[in-house]
Order: structure tokens, then C-alpha cells, then sequence
């Protein structure tokens, strides 16, 4: 039953993907819609929160066409009221016969309850249709709704014999330009960029897509004392915006110090990894990129705060044996107790290598 809508879940997963990075706290949806002869006359995608979901910018296009026809959306329509009105709703408006579904909504809120609205209207539905697919595109969602907190990336660049920096620090630029485009590409499709205290003494980043997204992801240092430099790139907000997560022992001066440059401030009661994914789960990411050094990086791991990673491997020698490493402590006994990770691909960029690994 499902084959002859493959074609069509597949463009509608495809116009799904071009609200990546942009839906957040939402999911990713893609919508065509059939007449009743089974010719294209609407798609859309969600564009960003607060606009129009997938289905409405379709049934809009197709107007009175999409009576009797069929709507194939990647994910089961919406039936609640948020800042758009429920997405069932405009389906059983528009009189089509058939929805196609990829798969259900994991929100609590709709759980089955638009198929069930579309159903009790007289409306046909097949779920499951490209599922797999669906779920792996939408997977930074689910993991948010799930889990209370987003779906964590963790990526470094290194030399060939695993180095991030030389002995003194030094450590721009390892890997070369093509791989630092892919890395702003890779930040365009996250809802923040996280990094601690050392990363912007060292390096003072400024940790944007450059011109990719509009508005750019949001910044985040964590630093349990705000021992961090007056004058930094990250404090310029008109660039982006940037948060900085500290302990309740942070000094008071250093705390005014960022006020005064209208950062905006959260104070974490342990400061950890964890706790801040928590809290960046409940602003509404879906998905956050650790860009830190080693020491914050394996807390992140430790803590169970990331679940893909991505490696960028350069064909250069640094050399020296107090040199930076990618990871700190994973607190490992045993080589048996580490985890195995999944290759997703391998791919060249310039004259690097992309290694891409989830859990």
C-alpha cells in the first residue's frame, strides 16, 4: 500500500529538510498535495516557528484543487492550538480524501490525536510511509521531546596523529577551507554553538555560519567562574546572540561586566553539561554543537550530552607530547568499557577527511 506514495513522502522529505536549522522548537515537515487524480498541486514546507506549517502553505497553493484529493505529510498533522491553528483542522477544511503520513507525532500534544481527528472525519490515513526516513530527519526532535533536552553534536578538527593544538596553543588553522565551510554549514542547522571558558581565552571565536542563517544559532559559554577575557568577539551581540551559563560563585564584577555589554546571563546550580542541556531543552533547541576543548568535551560525553560526533581529520604532524588532544578524561578503566560509535559517512573535504559518527 505504501509504494505507490514513496515518491512522493521522498519530495516531501526533501522540502522538509529546507527549514533545517530553522523550526526549532518544531519538528521539520514537508507537505504535497494530489488532486483527485493524483497530480501535484501544492507543497510546502515549515519554515521557521511561528509560521504556517507544511500543510497549510501546500492546501493554500492547491485551493479548491485539493478537494478529494491527497495530502502526503512527513509527520502526523498537528491538532492543537499553538501560535498556528491545528494543521487537522485546515486538512478537514480543504476536503481532501486521503493523508499519507510518515509517521506520528512524539509530542504529547498530538500522539496520535490528528490522526485520530482525520480519521473520525471520514478521512482516510496510512501511516508509516518512508518512517525510517522520516524519523532519522526529524531525529534531533524526537530526541528533544523524549529526552527533555536537545540532541547534542560534538566536533573537533586534528592532525593526523590526533593533535587539536601545538604545546603553546597554537592551533589556527589545522584543517583547511574547505572543511572550516562545511563547519559553518554544520552550525547554520544547530540552534547553538556551546563552548567553555579556555575556548574563548585561547581562541577568542566568533562562532557563527557566517551569513548562513538568519538569525544566527545562538552562542553559549559555560564557565563556573566567569574567569573569562573583558574584550571578546562573543560579547558583540549585533553579530548574534550569546548566553552564558556560570555558577552561583561567580564575582558579582564579572557578572556586571557582561550586563553592562548586554549578554545575557544563566546561573546553573552544579554547572555541568548536563544541566545545561536541561535548560537549553526548555528555551526550545533541538539540536546544540559542542565546539569545546577537551576537558568540557569529555564531561559532555560522560554525561551522556552527545550523540553524534564529527572528526575532521588533516594530513599534518604536530608532534609533541604535551600537545592538546580532542578529549580529557573519559574516566575509563578498561579499553572494553568504551563505546562503540556508528560510521553515518566518510567523506573528503579539500585535502581533510569528514569522519561522521552517532551513538
Amino acid at each position: 500500500m505504501s509504494a505507490p506514495w514513496r515518491p512522493w513522502m521522498q519530495r516531501a522529505l526533501q522540502l522538509a529538510a529546507l527549514g533545517n536549522g530553522r523550526t526549532s522548537p518544531n519538528p521539520l515537515v514537508g507537505c504535497v498535495v494530489l488532486d483527485a487524480n493524483g497530480q501535484l498541486v501544492g507543497e510546502g514546507f515549515h519554515q521557521r516557528a511561528g509560521s504556517p506549517h507544511a500543510e497549510v502553505h501546500a492546501l493554500r497553493q492547491a485551493g479548491e484543487r485539493a478537494r478529494g484529493g491527497t495530502a502526503v505529510v512527513t509527520l502526523e498533522p498537528c491538532c492543537h492550538h499553538g501560535r498556528t491553528p491545528p494543521c487537522s483542522e485546515a486538512l478537514v477544511a480543504a476536503g481532501v480524501a486521503r493523508v499519507v503520513v510518515a509517521m506520528r507525532d512524539p509530542d504529547p500534544r498530538v500522539a496520535g490525536g490528528g490522526i485520530a481527528q482525520l480519521q473520525s472525519a471520514g478521512i482516510d490515513v496510512i501511516v508509516g510511509v518512508c518512517e525510517a526516513e522520516a524519523r532519522q530527519l526529524n531525529r534531533a526532535f524526537i530526541h528533544r521531546v523524549e529526552h527533555s533536552r536537545p540532541l547534542g553534536l560534538l566536533k573537533w578538527a586534528m592532525s593526523l596523529d590526533g593533535r587539536t593544538a601545538l604545546p603553546n596553543g597554537s592551533s589556527q588553522w589545522i584543517s583547511g577551507p574547505a572543511a572550516r565551510g562545511w563547519v559553518h554549514q554544520l552550525r547554520s542547522r544547530c540552534d547553538a554553538v556551546i563552548v567553555g571558558g579556555g575556548t574563548v581565552r585561547a581562541d577568542n571565536p566568533l562562532l557563527t555560519s557566517r551569513g548562513q542563517r538568519t538569525p544566527e544559532p545562538l552562542r553559549v559559554v559555560i564557565s563556573r567562574t566567569l574567569d573569562l577575557p573583558t574584550e571578546a568577539q562573543l560579547w558583540n551581540q549585533d553579530t548574534a546572540p550569546t548566553l552564558v551559563a556560570h555558577g552561583y560563585d561567580a564575582p558579582a564584577s564579572r557578572r556586571l561586566q557582561l550586563d553592562a555589554a548586554g549578554v545575557e546571563r544563566l546561573v546553573l546550580e552544579r554547572c555541568e553539561p548536563l544541566e545545561l542541556m536541561e535548560r537549553l531543552g526548555q528555551r526550545g533547541c533541538n539540536q546544540v554543537l559542542w565546539e569545546c576543548g577537551p576537558e568540557l568535551a569529555a564531561a559532555a560525553l560522560r554525561q551522556g550530552c552527545v550523540q553524534q560526533l564529527a572528526a575532521v581529520l588533516a594530513p599534518k604532524l604536530l608532534g609533541g607530547e604535551p600537545a592538546r588532544t580532542p578529549l580529557g578524561d573519559l574516566e575509563l578503566v578498561d579499553v572494553n568499557q568504551a563505546q562503540p560509535w556508528q560510521t553515518l559517512q566518510l567523506q573528503q573535504l579539500g585535502a581533510d577527511w569528514l569522519w561522521e559518527l552517532e551513538l
